[in-house]
């Protein structure tokens, strides 16, 4: 690697798939492990896990469009699969051929589309409160209404505590950082990202299609996504595992310990650690 590429990489920024894409990377030696966070969040909503992983593992975060620091002044229509793409042309900038991806909600939605887009890319998929199906038209104008709210009064609290309660489920001491985070949201933003949750496909009659080591996580209270659709994605992906914890949407965050328990079980009994 010449010196010039060295020093661009120590910017945590990658200019790829026409997006600059903010990332962290802990190095080291061992199995890559990519992070995708879910929707109105970003990669520091994996402190836990890093915490846990990185001694053994080379563990890396991004924001994806939209989101943190990766978010820009507008954001143009994209896709799940244009976020998949993003996340393979990462793993091209960082000189990494294949990975462990681990996703909560729209983090697992663009992770089980880069496994079946690029598959050579994928070693092992953890998918968090998530399924492959789309939301039922009651939900969806349920979100339309709140994501309407939100932008015309510029998050006021009621939807806010709402927003928390969704992903977070009621009482976790750290929402009230998340909600100011949310204030600083753009309009552009929350729009173009709202239209790609609502846009997506149904990808249920496509994951049997994925054969690597797959494990399925889903909070027992999980609000957004009822834990029969976890079971269904256990059901299609061939030798997939299912673990249901007590916990909310973002169980990884809310319920951490069980959470990096079974991760860290499930790539030692499928020899993915170094």
């Amino acid at each position: 690697m010449t010196e010039h590429c060295k020093q661009e990489k120590e910017v945590p920024y990658a200019n790829v798939n026409g997006q600059r894409l903010y990332y962290e990377d802990t190095g080291g030696s061992g199995p890559a492990i990519v992070f995708s966070h879910g929707l109105l969040l970003d990669g520091t909503m994996f402190s836990a896990q890093l915490a846990a992983l990185r001694d053994r593992y080379r563990c890396i975060v991004w924001d994806e469009r939209g989101h943190g620091k990766t978010a820009t002044d507008t954001l143009p229509s994209f896709s799940y699969y244009d976020s998949a793409n993003d996340l393979a042309a990462l793993l091209s900038f960082l000189d990494i051929d294949s990975a462990i991806l681990v996703g909560v909600s729209q983090g697992a939605f663009l992770g089980m589309r880069c496994a079946l887009t690029h598959p050579e890319r994928v070693r092992a998929l953890v998918l968090i409160a998530t399924q492959a199906g789309v939301d039922d038209q009651t939900t969806l104008a349920g979100y339309r209404a709140l994501f309407d709210a939100w932008i015309v009064g510029k998050l006021p609290e009621q939807i806010a505590t709402t927003v928390e309660h969704i992903i977070f489920g009621p009482g976790w001491p750290g929402a009230s950082a998340w909600k100011e985070r949310w204030r600083g949201m753009s309009a552009a933003n929350l729009s173009a990202c709202f239209d790609t949750l609502v846009r997506r496909d149904d990808i249920s009659d496509k994951i049997s299609s994925i054969h690597v080591p797959t494990l399925i996580i889903h909070g027992d209270a999980d609000a957004a996504i009822p834990v029969a659709r976890a079971q269904a994605m256990k059901e299609a992906i061939r030798g997939a595992e299912l673990i249901v914890i007590a916990g909310a949407h973002s169980v990884n965050m809310t319920n951490p310990g069980p959470v990096n328990a079974a991760i860290n079980d499930f790539l030692e009994r499928h020899h993915l650690v170094s």
